[in-house]
């Protein structure tokens, strides 16, 4: 039935769009791209000289102006449209007679900076922006910072971000303004990624080499974005060169990656891209018989099928994988991510662009153990899955220069195969023991305007409905969302941002980490969903002269049905009733381990960028407080979680020397992260599941829940790159980094010892990482 309404909808907003137009306006539109490769480029600013009539590129590239035309007697021969983005010389494009007409525009790379500043005195700057609490990373840059092992990596980046913070030194799990890592809508192509961590979390699933465009949404959430309560990490690949087949390579101490792009075929302007990466880890002897490795795939097509559709196909695929061990006692784990998208572009009308979108996203997970053998082997299985198919379709309509409106909606199934197996058995074949699981039905429309109400007054207002069944019950909730921009003297702004926001999955996790062996989980009928709203103001200023865009933000937000395990409850706590029984399953139940809270969080943040120049970068700051409060744990009191930071500071810096040379430095620090800390312990009684038999051991007594912070995080990494290319244009990168380049004993966790002459139990930090040197080699042909 969904197919059957989209296209009465089209038409009518077709209509409408050539009424609104009619002897009134022109409209120019086209696509955005880049000289050479002809891919697409999103976020390009075209305006028309002289006026104040201009707009943006969408993320297919497609722009359309609508024009108003002058008094007859003022009409003039022609008018002239400039495009500009970062890293490309302005392109002119001049428009005779006033007519409408599609104009396709190619921007070339810059040659020098010198043009690189020009450009960004053409783009549409942040004062002139309705959208607040949104930044948008160049992956140029992310490709200069010195990073742990010379792996770049895009989510490492973005947790150096004011309202962004970092779990533990290394892992990349994302803490946005008070927010955890499942209460993030991490989108590659449109398809959710539930886990994006290599290696236990050290590195994030997203290869550098492929990604086209990186943003961050931590407020003020447009209308089109719902799922998560926190933020939108809006993640787009390449799609590859169409003119000539292109290849880069590059190895480094750890990984080794490969793309390769080109024509799909010379009779319809088209591309793909092919992008690969592996670690190293397990050809080394990393003790016996075990063998940690990672690796993922990215790969994309597209076709232009004639000028008004155009199809895309991109997919993903990703596996970590550690295990050990020989007959009678083996251990380990593998998980990973698979995801595929299509897309097909329609053009309605020259001021309506639409897109289908059909999206599979997949992510497991399997801890494994085996002990003994015969009739005393034990067993056991931890396990999860998520897979989800989705359908959605998105509207883009430009009716006239005050307005873009954008409407869609999708429709998801989810299924949910949590699951948690004690085994013990006799040479029995458990194949055929059932897995749990928990399917799902979500659904969400929504409309949204970004109107130019005045020349000095911007605002984006919108909502979005959503729709979550499971297991009989239905939740409905409407959400929704508004900011406000109001330009002042001096290119300075105010802004205000409110949004409302539901979320349908939880991530339970032991040790606050985000690592693989957490658990998602969805809403259900005895768990709603998590609920959140968000109030945000702030001012924003761009100093042209300088390239310089400064933003000051205060937020509030209140989170509610948050869930967590229960003071000493885990997954694994299963009811062993029947334990006599030589050959059982026995499978948890998370729901009956879990309790309900809520949570909030506000602050203040203060971000200073520069995107072009020799010397490009940012400074960044946040001061914050985060509080949950849980019946069921810490005695029903408030407490402080494991990462709320007061102060967080980044300052991110690179700086071109010479043609060939580059220089780059990152320092940061954070407040310690707050643990529970052992006041004492106790001796008591418990019994080793399974086996009949009873033990003693010692129980800690542990202080309130994270009351104690740990001593501050603070660390400089350094990076230098040399650059030559070769008579045959072949490009040569060599990278020198240097991570914790001052040796900072920076706390990983806590560990308490006893001495054993005084009985006086200490409380002593670890370090992971100390100064490392990496270096790498990279090779465009």
């Amino acid at each position: 039935m969904k197919s059957h309404i989209k296209l009465p909808i089209g038409c009518i907003l077709l209509l409408i769009s050539s009424l609104t137009h009619a002897q009134s306006a022109i409209t120019i539109n086209g696509y955005v791209r880049e000289a050479g490769s002809d891919e697409s480029l999103q976020g390009v600013t075209v305006r028309v000289m002289g006026q104040s009539v201009g707009t943006t590129a969408n993320r297919y590239g497609y722009y359309t102006l609508t024009i108003p035309i002058p008094s007859t007697a003022n009409v003039p021969h022609s008018l002239t449209l400039v495009a500009s983005s970062i890293g490309f010389d302005p392109a002119y494009e001049i428009i005779d007679n006033y007519v409408s007409q599609t104009r396709s525009i190619s921007l070339i790379p810059s040659a020098n900076l010198l043009n690189e500043v020009a450009v960004v005195r053409q783009q549409e700057r942040v004062s002139e922006q309705s959208q607040m609490s949104q930044i948008s990373v160049p992956l140029q840059q992310v490709k200069q910072m010195p990073v742990l092992l010379g792996e770049k990596d895009v989510m490492k980046a973005l947790q150096l971000l004011p309202g962004v913070q970092k779990g533990n030194e290394g892992q990349t799990g994302l803490y946005v303004r008070g927010g955890g890592p499942d209460q993030n809508l991490i989108l590659l192509d449109d398809a959710v990624m539930y886990n994006v961590s290599h290696l236990f979390g050290f590195f994030s699933i997203f290869n550098n080499d492929a990604l086209k465009s990186v943003e961050l949404t931590k407020g003020g959430f447009p209308a089109r974005y719902g799922g998560r309560i926190s933020s939108v990490v809006d993640i787009q690949m390449k799609e590859g060169n169409r003119n000539q087949v292109r290849g880069e390579a590059s190895i480094g101490l750890l990984a080794g990656r490969f793309l390769l792009e080109g024509p799909l075929t010379r009779r319809k302007p088209s591309s793909f891209l092919i992008s690969a990466r592996r670690t190293f880890l397990d050809l080394l002897p990393f003790g016996i018989g075990a063998a940690p490795y990672f690796y993922d795939l990215n790969a994309k097509a597209n076709v232009d099928l004639d000028q008004r559709n155009k199809l895309y196909i991109s997919g993903y695929l990703g596996r970590d994988a550690f295990g050990g061990g020989g007959s009678g006692n083996k251990s380990g784990l593998n998980w990973g991510n698979s995801a595929a998208t299509l897309r097909w572009n329609h053009l309605f009308s020259p001021t309506l662009f639409g897109n289908a979108s059909l999206v599979s996203s997949y992510y497991r997970f399997k801890v494994y153990s085996e002990q003994g053998t015969g009739a005393s082997q034990v067993s056991l299985d931890y396990t999860s899955g998520i897979r989800d198919l989705t359908m959605k379709y998105d509207l883009d309509w430009l009716p006239n220069a005050s307005h873009t409106i954008r409407a869609g909606g999708l429709l998801t199934n989810h299924r949910f195969t949590p699951n948690a197996r004690v085994q013990r058995t006799q040479n029995r074949d458990t194949s055929n023991v059932s897995q749990i699981q928990t399917l799902s039905t979500e659904a969400a429309l929504y409309i949204e305007d970004d109107i130019r109400v005045a020349s000095w007054v911007r605002a984006n207002l919108g909502v979005r409905g959503v729709l979550f069944n499971v297991r009989g019950r239905t939740y409905t909730f409407a959400e929704p969302r508004a900011s406000l921009a109001i330009s002042t003297i001096n290119n300075w702004a105010l802004k205000a941002s409110y949004a409302r926001m539901n979320q349908f999955i939880n991530l339970l996790s032991n040790s606050g980490l985000g690592l693989p062996t957490d658990l998602w989980v969805p809403a259900t009928d005895r768990i709603p969903p998590q609920q959140g709203w968000q109030l945000a103001a702030g001012v924003a200023h761009d100093v042209p002269s300088h390239n310089l865009t400064l933003t000051i933000e205060g937020y509030y937000k209140e989170m509610q049905n948050l869930i967590g395990y229960k003071d000493g409850a885990t997954f694994l706590a299963v009811d062993l009733d029947g334990r006599n029984d030589p050959a059982q399953t026995y499978q948890a139940n998370w729901e009956s381990t879990v309790t309900s809270g809520r949570g909030r969080s506000y602050g203040v943040e203060m971000l200073l960028q520069r995107k072009a120049g020799r010397l490009t970068g940012w400074l960044g700051y946040t001061l914050s407080w985060t509080t949950h409060q849980f019946a069921d744990i810490n005695g029903g009191r408030e407490f402080y979680p494991k990462y709320d930071r007061r102060h967080d500071a980044s300052v991110v810096l690179s700086y071109k020397l010479t043609p060939r040379v580059q220089l780059s430095a990152n320092w940061v620090y954070g407040t310690g992260n707050n643990i529970t800390v052992p006041l004492g312990k106790y001796t008591a009684a418990s019994d080793i599941p399974l086996s009949g038999v009873v033990r003693y051991e010692h129980v800690m007594l542990n202080s309130d829940r994270y009351s104690f912070r740990v001593a501050p995080y603070h660390r400089l990494d350094l990076g230098i790159q040399f650059e030559k290319t070769t008579h045959r244009n072949r490009q040569r990168t060599w990278e020198l980094s240097v991570y914790n380049a001052y040796n900072r004993a920076n706390p990983f966790y806590y560990t308490t010892t006893q001495d054993q002459f005084s009985n006086v139990s200490q409380l002593y930090r670890v370090g992971l990482f100390p100064l490392i040197p990496s270096i790498n080699y990279g090779l465009k042909f």
